[in-house]
Protein backbone atom coordinates (compact mmCIF):
# COMPACT_ATOMS: atom_id res chain seq x y z
CA UNK A 1 0.00 0.00 0.00
CA UNK A 2 3.03 2.27 -0.30
CA UNK A 3 2.50 5.30 -2.52
CA UNK A 4 4.95 7.42 -4.51
CA UNK A 5 6.36 10.20 -2.41
CA UNK A 6 5.38 12.99 -4.78
CA UNK A 7 2.03 11.70 -6.04
CA UNK A 8 -1.12 11.92 -3.97
CA UNK A 9 -2.53 8.46 -3.34
CA UNK A 10 -5.83 10.12 -2.50
CA UNK A 11 -6.09 11.76 -5.89
CA UNK A 12 -5.00 8.57 -7.66
CA UNK A 13 -7.50 6.31 -5.93
CA UNK A 14 -10.50 8.67 -5.92
CA UNK A 15 -10.04 9.90 -9.49
CA UNK A 16 -13.00 8.80 -11.59
CA UNK A 17 -14.91 7.45 -8.58
CA UNK A 18 -18.63 8.00 -8.03
CA UNK A 19 -19.53 8.73 -4.41
CA UNK A 20 -22.88 8.60 -2.63
CA UNK A 21 -22.99 10.88 0.42
CA UNK A 22 -25.69 11.31 3.04
CA UNK A 23 -26.06 13.93 5.76
CA UNK A 24 -24.78 16.85 3.66
CA UNK A 25 -27.19 19.30 5.28
CA UNK A 26 -25.23 18.67 8.49
CA UNK A 27 -22.05 20.23 9.86
CA UNK A 28 -19.44 17.53 9.18
CA UNK A 29 -20.68 16.47 5.75
CA UNK A 30 -20.62 20.08 4.46
CA UNK A 31 -16.94 20.30 5.41
CA UNK A 32 -16.25 16.93 3.78
CA UNK A 33 -18.04 17.92 0.58
CA UNK A 34 -16.13 21.21 0.37
CA UNK A 35 -12.86 19.33 0.93
CA UNK A 36 -13.58 16.88 -1.87
CA UNK A 37 -14.56 19.62 -4.32
CA UNK A 38 -11.50 21.72 -3.47
CA UNK A 39 -8.77 19.11 -3.13
CA UNK A 40 -10.00 16.09 -5.11
CA UNK A 41 -11.66 17.56 -8.21
CA UNK A 42 -10.64 14.40 -10.10
CA UNK A 43 -13.71 12.67 -8.63
CA UNK A 44 -16.16 11.65 -11.32
CA UNK A 45 -19.50 12.33 -9.58
CA UNK A 46 -20.88 12.99 -6.11
CA UNK A 47 -24.43 11.83 -5.48
CA UNK A 48 -26.12 13.64 -2.57
CA UNK A 49 -29.15 12.05 -0.93
CA UNK A 50 -31.04 15.04 0.47
CA UNK A 51 -34.42 15.17 2.15
CA UNK A 52 -36.69 17.94 0.96
CA UNK A 53 -38.13 20.37 3.48
CA UNK A 54 -40.94 22.90 3.57
CA UNK A 55 -38.84 25.68 2.06
CA UNK A 56 -37.11 23.48 -0.52
CA UNK A 57 -38.99 20.26 -1.35
CA UNK A 58 -36.61 19.48 -4.21
CA UNK A 59 -33.12 18.22 -3.32
CA UNK A 60 -31.37 20.32 -5.97
CA UNK A 61 -33.10 23.42 -4.73
CA UNK A 62 -32.13 22.65 -1.14
CA UNK A 63 -28.55 21.96 -2.21
CA UNK A 64 -28.34 25.34 -3.95
CA UNK A 65 -29.82 27.39 -1.10
CA UNK A 66 -28.81 25.60 2.08
CA UNK A 67 -25.60 23.76 1.26
CA UNK A 68 -23.76 25.46 -1.59
CA UNK A 69 -24.49 28.94 -0.26
CA UNK A 70 -23.13 28.09 3.17
CA UNK A 71 -20.13 30.21 4.15
CA UNK A 72 -17.99 27.04 4.20
CA UNK A 73 -17.96 27.34 0.38
CA UNK A 74 -17.00 31.02 0.41
CA UNK A 75 -13.33 30.27 -0.23
CA UNK A 76 -14.20 28.24 -3.32
CA UNK A 77 -16.64 30.87 -4.56
CA UNK A 78 -14.07 33.62 -4.16
CA UNK A 79 -11.14 31.67 -5.58
CA UNK A 80 -12.75 30.38 -8.78
CA UNK A 81 -16.52 30.77 -9.12
CA UNK A 82 -16.46 29.55 -12.69
CA UNK A 83 -14.77 26.28 -11.76
CA UNK A 84 -17.12 25.78 -8.81
CA UNK A 85 -20.13 26.28 -11.06
CA UNK A 86 -18.78 23.86 -13.66
CA UNK A 87 -18.03 21.23 -10.99
CA UNK A 88 -21.53 21.49 -9.51
CA UNK A 89 -23.21 21.41 -12.92
CA UNK A 90 -21.27 18.41 -14.16
CA UNK A 91 -20.46 16.38 -11.06
CA UNK A 92 -23.02 17.03 -8.30
CA UNK A 93 -26.11 14.83 -8.58
CA UNK A 94 -28.90 15.53 -6.10
CA UNK A 95 -31.40 12.84 -5.15
CA UNK A 96 -34.56 13.73 -3.25
CA UNK A 97 -34.97 11.00 -0.67
CA UNK A 98 -35.12 10.04 2.99
CA UNK A 99 -32.62 7.64 4.58
CA UNK A 100 -35.21 6.23 7.00
CA UNK A 101 -37.67 5.21 4.26
CA UNK A 102 -37.59 1.87 2.39
CA UNK A 103 -35.30 2.28 -0.62
CA UNK A 104 -34.69 5.85 0.62
CA UNK A 105 -38.20 6.79 -0.48
CA UNK A 106 -37.28 6.08 -4.13
CA UNK A 107 -39.19 3.90 -6.52
CA UNK A 108 -37.72 0.46 -7.19
CA UNK A 109 -36.52 1.60 -10.61
CA UNK A 110 -34.92 4.76 -9.16
CA UNK A 111 -33.21 2.74 -6.42
CA UNK A 112 -31.87 0.19 -8.91
CA UNK A 113 -30.54 2.94 -11.18
CA UNK A 114 -28.73 4.45 -8.21
CA UNK A 115 -27.19 1.05 -7.46
CA UNK A 116 -25.50 1.02 -10.86
CA UNK A 117 -24.08 4.54 -10.56
CA UNK A 118 -21.92 4.52 -7.42
CA UNK A 119 -18.52 3.17 -6.37
CA UNK A 120 -18.50 4.02 -2.63
CA UNK A 121 -20.99 5.10 0.06
CA UNK A 122 -20.21 7.63 2.80
CA UNK A 123 -22.96 7.73 5.41
CA UNK A 124 -22.82 10.82 7.61
CA UNK A 125 -26.55 11.04 8.28
CA UNK A 126 -27.45 10.94 11.97
CA UNK A 127 -29.61 12.34 14.71
CA UNK A 128 -27.16 13.95 17.14
CA UNK A 129 -29.87 14.82 19.65
CA UNK A 130 -28.79 13.19 22.92
CA UNK A 131 -32.41 13.08 24.08
CA UNK A 132 -34.09 12.06 20.85
CA UNK A 133 -37.31 10.07 20.90
CA UNK A 134 -36.21 6.43 20.82
CA UNK A 135 -38.17 5.46 17.70
CA UNK A 136 -36.64 8.32 15.71
CA UNK A 137 -33.10 7.68 16.97
CA UNK A 138 -33.43 3.99 16.03
CA UNK A 139 -34.60 4.84 12.52
CA UNK A 140 -31.91 7.42 11.76
CA UNK A 141 -28.90 5.97 13.58
CA UNK A 142 -29.47 2.24 13.16
CA UNK A 143 -32.35 0.85 11.08
CA UNK A 144 -31.66 3.00 7.99
CA UNK A 145 -28.36 1.15 7.70
CA UNK A 146 -30.25 -1.94 6.55
CA UNK A 147 -31.20 -0.04 3.40
CA UNK A 148 -27.71 1.45 3.13
CA UNK A 149 -26.02 -1.95 3.29
CA UNK A 150 -28.61 -3.41 0.89
CA UNK A 151 -27.54 -0.81 -1.68
CA UNK A 152 -23.87 -1.54 -1.01
CA UNK A 153 -24.35 -5.27 -1.60
CA UNK A 154 -26.50 -4.83 -4.71
CA UNK A 155 -23.82 -2.52 -6.14
CA UNK A 156 -21.30 -5.36 -5.93
CA UNK A 157 -20.08 -5.04 -2.33
CA UNK A 158 -18.68 -1.59 -2.93
CA UNK A 159 -16.87 0.08 0.00
CA UNK A 160 -18.80 1.86 2.73
CA UNK A 161 -17.71 4.51 5.22
CA UNK A 162 -19.94 4.71 8.31
CA UNK A 163 -19.52 7.84 10.46
CA UNK A 164 -20.08 6.96 14.12
CA UNK A 165 -18.75 8.52 17.35
CA UNK A 166 -16.01 7.72 19.87
CA UNK A 167 -18.69 7.83 22.55
CA UNK A 168 -20.11 4.47 21.50
CA UNK A 169 -17.62 3.41 24.21
CA UNK A 170 -20.38 4.31 26.66
CA UNK A 171 -19.68 3.61 30.33
CA UNK A 172 -16.40 1.84 29.64
CA UNK A 173 -13.34 3.27 31.37
CA UNK A 174 -9.65 3.51 30.66
CA UNK A 175 -7.82 3.33 27.33
CA UNK A 176 -10.22 3.11 24.39
CA UNK A 177 -8.72 1.70 21.20
CA UNK A 178 -10.03 1.40 17.64
CA UNK A 179 -11.95 -1.80 18.26
CA UNK A 180 -15.51 -2.96 18.65
CA UNK A 181 -17.01 -1.89 21.97
CA UNK A 182 -18.15 -4.20 24.77
CA UNK A 183 -21.40 -3.13 26.47
CA UNK A 184 -21.01 -2.55 30.20
CA UNK A 185 -24.64 -3.13 31.14
CA UNK A 186 -27.13 -5.87 30.36
CA UNK A 187 -25.59 -8.68 28.34
CA UNK A 188 -25.95 -8.77 24.54
CA UNK A 189 -24.92 -11.95 22.65
CA UNK A 190 -21.76 -11.65 20.57
CA UNK A 191 -21.19 -13.39 17.25
CA UNK A 192 -18.01 -15.40 16.76
CA UNK A 193 -17.04 -12.91 14.03
CA UNK A 194 -16.87 -10.13 16.63
CA UNK A 195 -20.06 -8.10 16.18
CA UNK A 196 -22.97 -8.14 18.63
CA UNK A 197 -26.35 -9.61 17.68
CA UNK A 198 -28.58 -6.58 18.18
CA UNK A 199 -31.63 -7.80 16.23
CA UNK A 200 -33.37 -9.26 19.34
CA UNK A 201 -32.58 -6.06 21.26
CA UNK A 202 -34.06 -3.90 18.49
CA UNK A 203 -37.18 -6.10 18.35
CA UNK A 204 -37.59 -5.72 22.13
CA UNK A 205 -37.19 -1.93 21.91
CA UNK A 206 -39.69 -1.68 19.07
CA UNK A 207 -42.22 -3.68 21.11
CA UNK A 208 -41.84 -1.20 23.98
CA UNK A 209 -42.17 1.70 21.55
CA UNK A 210 -45.38 0.25 20.09
CA UNK A 211 -46.79 -0.25 23.59
CA UNK A 212 -46.18 3.41 24.45
CA UNK A 213 -47.76 4.54 21.18
CA UNK A 214 -50.91 2.54 21.96
CA UNK A 215 -51.04 3.87 25.52
CA UNK A 216 -50.68 7.52 24.51
CA UNK A 217 -52.76 7.76 21.35
CA UNK A 218 -53.83 11.33 20.68
CA UNK A 219 -51.41 12.84 23.19
CA UNK A 220 -48.31 13.76 21.15
CA UNK A 221 -46.57 15.67 23.90
CA UNK A 222 -46.96 12.91 26.46
CA UNK A 223 -45.89 10.27 23.93
CA UNK A 224 -42.81 12.30 22.98
CA UNK A 225 -41.74 12.62 26.62
CA UNK A 226 -42.29 8.91 27.23
CA UNK A 227 -40.24 7.93 24.17
CA UNK A 228 -37.40 10.20 25.32
CA UNK A 229 -37.52 8.68 28.81
CA UNK A 230 -37.58 5.16 27.36
CA UNK A 231 -34.51 5.90 25.23
CA UNK A 232 -32.51 7.20 28.20
CA UNK A 233 -33.65 4.33 30.43
CA UNK A 234 -32.72 1.63 27.91
CA UNK A 235 -29.42 3.31 27.06
CA UNK A 236 -28.46 3.40 30.74
CA UNK A 237 -29.57 -0.22 31.21
CA UNK A 238 -27.23 -1.49 28.49
CA UNK A 239 -24.28 0.77 29.32
CA UNK A 240 -24.66 4.11 27.53
CA UNK A 241 -25.28 7.63 28.74
CA UNK A 242 -27.82 8.71 26.14
CA UNK A 243 -29.99 7.58 23.25
CA UNK A 244 -27.63 8.98 20.63
CA UNK A 245 -24.57 6.92 21.60
CA UNK A 246 -26.69 3.84 22.29
CA UNK A 247 -28.27 3.83 18.81
CA UNK A 248 -24.98 4.71 17.09
CA UNK A 249 -23.43 1.63 18.72
CA UNK A 250 -26.30 -0.48 17.41
CA UNK A 251 -25.70 1.01 13.98
CA UNK A 252 -22.07 -0.16 14.11
CA UNK A 253 -23.17 -3.70 14.87
CA UNK A 254 -25.67 -3.69 11.98
CA UNK A 255 -23.12 -2.62 9.36
CA UNK A 256 -20.50 -5.07 10.69
CA UNK A 257 -23.03 -7.90 10.45
CA UNK A 258 -24.43 -6.98 7.04
CA UNK A 259 -21.03 -6.27 5.43
CA UNK A 260 -18.98 -9.01 7.06
CA UNK A 261 -17.72 -10.10 3.60
CA UNK A 262 -17.34 -6.58 2.23
CA UNK A 263 -15.26 -3.43 2.64
CA UNK A 264 -16.32 -1.41 5.67
CA UNK A 265 -14.67 1.43 7.56
CA UNK A 266 -16.20 2.93 10.69
CA UNK A 267 -14.92 6.43 11.46
CA UNK A 268 -15.46 7.62 15.04
CA UNK A 269 -14.95 11.32 15.78
CA UNK A 270 -14.81 12.58 19.37
CA UNK A 271 -16.35 16.01 20.19
CA UNK A 272 -16.31 17.85 16.87
CA UNK A 273 -15.41 21.55 17.00
CA UNK A 274 -14.71 24.35 14.53
CA UNK A 275 -12.16 24.01 11.73
CA UNK A 276 -8.48 24.23 12.55
CA UNK A 277 -7.42 25.62 9.18
CA UNK A 278 -9.40 24.39 6.11
CA UNK A 279 -10.93 26.08 4.23
CA UNK A 280 -10.79 28.87 6.83
CA UNK A 281 -9.84 28.69 10.52
CA UNK A 282 -12.75 28.58 12.94
CA UNK A 283 -15.71 27.80 10.70
CA UNK A 284 -18.60 26.28 12.59
CA UNK A 285 -22.32 25.91 12.12
CA UNK A 286 -24.54 26.36 15.16
CA UNK A 287 -23.77 25.46 18.76
CA UNK A 288 -22.14 22.09 19.45
CA UNK A 289 -21.70 19.93 22.58
CA UNK A 290 -19.35 21.88 24.84
CA UNK A 291 -20.38 25.18 23.26
CA UNK A 292 -23.83 24.97 24.84
CA UNK A 293 -22.21 25.38 28.26
CA UNK A 294 -20.05 28.25 26.97
CA UNK A 295 -23.13 29.99 25.62
CA UNK A 296 -25.07 29.50 28.85
CA UNK A 297 -22.11 30.94 30.78
CA UNK A 298 -21.82 33.89 28.38
CA UNK A 299 -25.52 34.63 28.92
CA UNK A 300 -24.96 34.46 32.69
CA UNK A 301 -27.25 31.44 33.05
CA UNK A 302 -24.62 29.05 34.45
CA UNK A 303 -22.05 29.80 37.14
CA UNK A 304 -21.10 26.28 38.24
CA UNK A 305 -21.11 22.88 36.56
CA UNK A 306 -20.05 19.27 37.29
CA UNK A 307 -16.69 18.46 35.70
CA UNK A 308 -13.71 16.22 36.31
CA UNK A 309 -11.05 18.89 36.03
CA UNK A 310 -8.13 16.44 35.76
CA UNK A 311 -9.83 14.38 33.03
CA UNK A 312 -9.06 14.53 29.30
CA UNK A 313 -11.68 16.29 27.20
CA UNK A 314 -11.40 15.03 23.64
CA UNK A 315 -11.89 17.79 21.07
CA UNK A 316 -11.29 17.33 17.35
CA UNK A 317 -11.53 20.09 14.69
CA UNK A 318 -14.08 19.20 12.03
CA UNK A 319 -11.65 19.55 9.10
CA UNK A 320 -9.40 16.90 10.65
CA UNK A 321 -12.39 14.54 10.82
CA UNK A 322 -13.10 15.22 7.14
CA UNK A 323 -9.43 14.47 6.41
CA UNK A 324 -9.72 11.15 8.24
CA UNK A 325 -12.77 10.19 6.17
CA UNK A 326 -10.95 11.04 2.92
CA UNK A 327 -7.96 8.89 3.92
CA UNK A 328 -10.31 6.05 4.87
CA UNK A 329 -12.05 6.32 1.49
CA UNK A 330 -8.68 6.05 -0.21
CA UNK A 331 -7.70 2.95 1.74
CA UNK A 332 -10.90 1.12 0.82
CA UNK A 333 -9.69 1.05 -2.80
CA UNK A 334 -6.06 0.34 -1.97
CA UNK A 335 -6.86 -2.57 0.36
CA UNK A 336 -10.48 -3.78 -0.06
CA UNK A 337 -12.40 -6.62 1.62
CA UNK A 338 -11.56 -5.59 5.17
CA UNK A 339 -13.40 -4.15 8.17
CA UNK A 340 -11.66 -1.29 9.95
CA UNK A 341 -12.37 1.15 12.78
CA UNK A 342 -10.64 4.52 13.01
CA UNK A 343 -11.00 7.12 15.78
CA UNK A 344 -10.54 10.80 14.97
CA UNK A 345 -9.53 12.15 18.36
CA UNK A 346 -6.88 14.01 20.31
CA UNK A 347 -6.91 12.45 23.79
CA UNK A 348 -3.92 10.13 23.53
CA UNK A 349 -1.89 12.14 21.04
CA UNK A 350 -2.33 15.73 22.26
CA UNK A 351 -4.35 15.62 25.49
CA UNK A 352 -6.44 18.62 26.54
CA UNK A 353 -7.21 18.54 30.25
CA UNK A 354 -10.70 19.64 31.32
CA UNK A 355 -9.48 22.25 33.82
CA UNK A 356 -7.25 24.20 31.41
CA UNK A 357 -9.87 23.82 28.66
CA UNK A 358 -12.45 25.52 30.87
CA UNK A 359 -9.88 28.13 31.86
CA UNK A 360 -8.92 28.95 28.26
CA UNK A 361 -12.51 29.08 27.00
CA UNK A 362 -14.30 30.96 29.76
CA UNK A 363 -11.28 33.18 30.45
CA UNK A 364 -11.32 34.33 26.83
CA UNK A 365 -15.07 35.02 26.96
CA UNK A 366 -14.84 36.92 30.26
CA UNK A 367 -11.76 38.94 29.33
CA UNK A 368 -12.85 39.94 25.82
CA UNK A 369 -16.64 39.94 26.19
CA UNK A 370 -16.88 43.35 24.47
CA UNK A 371 -15.72 41.68 21.24
CA UNK A 372 -18.30 38.90 21.58
CA UNK A 373 -21.47 40.94 21.36
CA UNK A 374 -23.58 38.03 20.04
CA UNK A 375 -22.41 35.58 22.68
CA UNK A 376 -22.40 37.92 25.67
CA UNK A 377 -24.92 40.58 24.59
CA UNK A 378 -22.53 43.31 25.81
CA UNK A 379 -22.52 41.99 29.38
CA UNK A 380 -19.48 40.59 31.16
CA UNK A 381 -20.07 37.07 32.52
CA UNK A 382 -19.32 36.40 36.17
CA UNK A 383 -17.25 33.72 37.84
CA UNK A 384 -17.51 30.04 36.92
CA UNK A 385 -16.74 27.02 39.08
CA UNK A 386 -16.15 23.46 37.88
CA UNK A 387 -16.90 21.14 40.78
CA UNK A 388 -17.09 17.46 41.64
CA UNK A 389 -20.33 15.78 40.56
CA UNK A 390 -21.32 14.77 44.11
CA UNK A 391 -20.64 18.29 45.36
CA UNK A 392 -22.63 19.67 42.42
CA UNK A 393 -25.67 17.54 43.21
CA UNK A 394 -25.56 18.56 46.87
CA UNK A 395 -25.16 22.24 45.97
CA UNK A 396 -28.05 22.06 43.48
CA UNK A 397 -30.30 20.48 46.09
CA UNK A 398 -29.46 23.12 48.70
CA UNK A 399 -29.78 26.06 46.30
CA UNK A 400 -33.06 24.80 44.85
CA UNK A 401 -34.44 24.30 48.36
CA UNK A 402 -33.40 27.82 49.37
CA UNK A 403 -34.77 29.40 46.19
CA UNK A 404 -38.06 27.57 46.59
CA UNK A 405 -38.38 28.81 50.18
CA UNK A 406 -37.53 32.42 49.30
CA UNK A 407 -39.89 32.36 46.31
CA UNK A 408 -42.79 31.14 48.47
CA UNK A 409 -42.15 33.83 51.09
CA UNK A 410 -41.89 36.59 48.50
CA UNK A 411 -45.18 35.54 46.90
CA UNK A 412 -46.93 35.75 50.27
CA UNK A 413 -46.01 39.42 50.35
CA UNK A 414 -47.14 40.07 46.80
CA UNK A 415 -43.74 39.90 45.14
CA UNK A 416 -43.08 38.11 41.82
CA UNK A 417 -40.59 35.66 43.22
CA UNK A 418 -37.04 35.21 41.95
CA UNK A 419 -37.66 33.98 38.42
CA UNK A 420 -34.19 34.84 37.05
CA UNK A 421 -32.46 32.64 39.63
CA UNK A 422 -34.99 29.88 39.02
CA UNK A 423 -34.42 30.07 35.26
CA UNK A 424 -30.65 29.87 35.77
CA UNK A 425 -31.05 26.82 38.00
CA UNK A 426 -33.25 25.13 35.40
CA UNK A 427 -30.69 25.77 32.67
CA UNK A 428 -27.87 24.43 34.87
CA UNK A 429 -29.88 21.33 35.73
CA UNK A 430 -30.88 20.62 32.12
CA UNK A 431 -27.36 21.08 30.81
CA UNK A 432 -25.90 18.88 33.54
CA UNK A 433 -28.33 16.07 32.67
CA UNK A 434 -27.33 16.18 29.00
CA UNK A 435 -23.63 17.12 29.05
CA UNK A 436 -22.08 16.23 32.43
CA UNK A 437 -21.09 12.82 31.05
CA UNK A 438 -18.84 14.59 28.53
CA UNK A 439 -17.32 17.00 31.06
CA UNK A 440 -16.39 14.16 33.44
CA UNK A 441 -14.50 11.78 31.14
CA UNK A 442 -13.30 8.42 32.38
CA UNK A 443 -11.42 7.25 29.30
CA UNK A 444 -8.80 8.25 26.74
CA UNK A 445 -9.38 7.65 23.04
CA UNK A 446 -6.57 6.34 20.84
CA UNK A 447 -6.04 6.95 17.12
CA UNK A 448 -2.97 4.77 16.47
CA UNK A 449 -4.53 2.99 13.49
CA UNK A 450 -5.59 6.22 11.80
CA UNK A 451 -2.09 7.67 12.24
CA UNK A 452 -0.62 4.46 10.82
CA UNK A 453 -2.91 4.83 7.79
CA UNK A 454 -1.58 8.34 7.19
CA UNK A 455 1.97 7.03 7.48
CA UNK A 456 1.24 4.34 4.84
CA UNK A 457 0.30 7.00 2.32
CA UNK A 458 2.76 9.76 1.49
CA UNK A 459 3.94 13.19 2.51
CA UNK A 460 1.76 14.92 -0.07
CA UNK A 461 -1.37 13.37 1.44
CA UNK A 462 -0.26 14.01 5.02
CA UNK A 463 0.19 17.69 4.19
CA UNK A 464 -3.10 18.00 2.32
CA UNK A 465 -5.16 15.81 4.70
CA UNK A 466 -3.57 16.09 8.16
CA UNK A 467 -5.00 13.88 10.92
CA UNK A 468 -2.24 14.12 13.54
CA UNK A 469 -3.55 16.34 16.35
CA UNK A 470 0.01 17.09 17.48
CA UNK A 471 -0.20 20.12 15.21
CA UNK A 472 -2.86 21.75 17.42
CA UNK A 473 -1.77 24.45 19.86
CA UNK A 474 -4.72 24.25 22.24
CA UNK A 475 -4.55 27.71 23.90
CA UNK A 476 -4.18 29.40 20.51
CA UNK A 477 -6.89 27.30 18.88
CA UNK A 478 -9.41 27.87 21.69
CA UNK A 479 -8.76 31.56 22.33
CA UNK A 480 -7.90 32.79 18.83
CA UNK A 481 -9.92 30.44 16.63
CA UNK A 482 -12.75 28.55 18.31
CA UNK A 483 -14.29 31.11 20.69
CA UNK A 484 -14.26 33.92 18.09
CA UNK A 485 -15.89 31.50 15.63
CA UNK A 486 -18.81 30.91 18.01
CA UNK A 487 -19.54 34.63 17.92
CA UNK A 488 -18.94 34.98 14.18
CA UNK A 489 -20.54 31.83 12.78
CA UNK A 490 -22.33 30.00 15.60
CA UNK A 491 -24.58 32.96 16.44
CA UNK A 492 -24.96 34.35 12.97
CA UNK A 493 -28.60 34.23 12.01
CA UNK A 494 -32.11 33.86 13.39
CA UNK A 495 -32.56 30.18 14.01
CA UNK A 496 -33.24 28.94 17.51
CA UNK A 497 -30.37 27.09 19.22
CA UNK A 498 -31.26 23.87 21.00
CA UNK A 499 -29.90 24.86 24.39
CA UNK A 500 -32.32 24.08 27.21
CA UNK A 501 -33.73 27.22 28.75
CA UNK A 502 -31.98 29.64 26.40
CA UNK A 503 -33.89 31.67 23.84
CA UNK A 504 -30.98 32.20 21.48
CA UNK A 505 -30.37 31.87 17.77
CA UNK A 506 -27.60 30.43 15.61
CA UNK A 507 -26.29 30.21 12.06
CA UNK A 508 -28.94 29.34 9.50
CA UNK A 509 -27.37 30.33 6.22
CA UNK A 510 -30.48 29.99 4.11
CA UNK A 511 -29.84 33.12 2.10
CA UNK A 512 -30.28 33.72 -1.61
CA UNK A 513 -27.11 34.78 -3.34
CA UNK A 514 -27.71 37.47 -5.96
CA UNK A 515 -25.22 39.13 -8.30
CA UNK A 516 -24.79 42.87 -7.79
CA UNK A 517 -27.67 44.88 -9.23
CA UNK A 518 -30.08 41.96 -9.56
CA UNK A 519 -32.13 42.46 -6.43
CA UNK A 520 -35.36 41.21 -7.98
CA UNK A 521 -34.02 37.99 -9.47
CA UNK A 522 -33.76 34.49 -8.02
CA UNK A 523 -31.82 31.43 -9.09
CA UNK A 524 -33.30 29.21 -11.76
CA UNK A 525 -33.66 25.51 -11.02
CA UNK A 526 -30.66 23.30 -11.71
CA UNK A 527 -28.16 26.14 -11.35
CA UNK A 528 -26.22 26.03 -8.10
CA UNK A 529 -24.55 29.43 -8.17
CA UNK A 530 -24.25 32.56 -10.27
CA UNK A 531 -21.20 32.11 -12.47
CA UNK A 532 -20.01 34.80 -14.88
CA UNK A 533 -17.82 33.42 -17.64
CA UNK A 534 -14.94 35.66 -18.75
CA UNK A 535 -16.59 36.34 -22.13
CA UNK A 536 -20.04 37.16 -20.71
CA UNK A 537 -21.70 40.34 -19.64
CA UNK A 538 -23.74 40.60 -16.47
CA UNK A 539 -26.91 40.59 -18.57
CA UNK A 540 -25.92 37.32 -20.26
CA UNK A 541 -25.19 35.75 -16.91
CA UNK A 542 -28.60 36.90 -15.73
CA UNK A 543 -30.30 35.08 -18.60
CA UNK A 544 -28.56 31.78 -17.93
CA UNK A 545 -28.88 31.67 -14.16
CA UNK A 546 -31.69 33.95 -13.02
CA UNK A 547 -35.37 34.47 -13.53
CA UNK A 548 -37.45 37.50 -12.63
CA UNK A 549 -39.78 37.35 -9.62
Amino acid sequence: MEAHLNISAVKQQLAGKRILMTGTTGFLAKVLLEKLIRDVPEISEIYLLIRGNEAHPNSRDRFQHEILHSSIFKTLRNADPVQLGVFCDKKIRCITGEVTEPNFGLTIDEFNRLVGKIDIVVNAAASVNFREELDQALKINALCLLTMTKLVKLAGNIPMIQVSTCYVNGYNRGEMYEENVNPTGKSIPRNELGFYEVQPLIAELQLKIDTLKNEHKGDKKSLSNKLIELGIKEANRYGWNDTYTFTKWMGEQIVMRELQDGTLTIVRPSVIASTLRDPIPGWIEGIKVSDAIVLAYARRKVSFFPAKTDGIVDIIPVDMVANGIVLAMTETFLAPKQQRIYQCCSGSRNPLVVGPFIGYTLGEVRQNYEHYEKLCQHKQPGAFHAINREVFLTAMFCVELMVSFVSRISKLFGARGISKITDALNVTHNLSVIYSFYTSPHYIFHSDKLLALADRLNEADRQMFPVDTKIINWPRYICETHVPSLNKYGMRDRRKVNVPGLNVYADRERRRVRPPGLKKYVLKDNHPAPVMRPSESLKQTQGRYWEHK
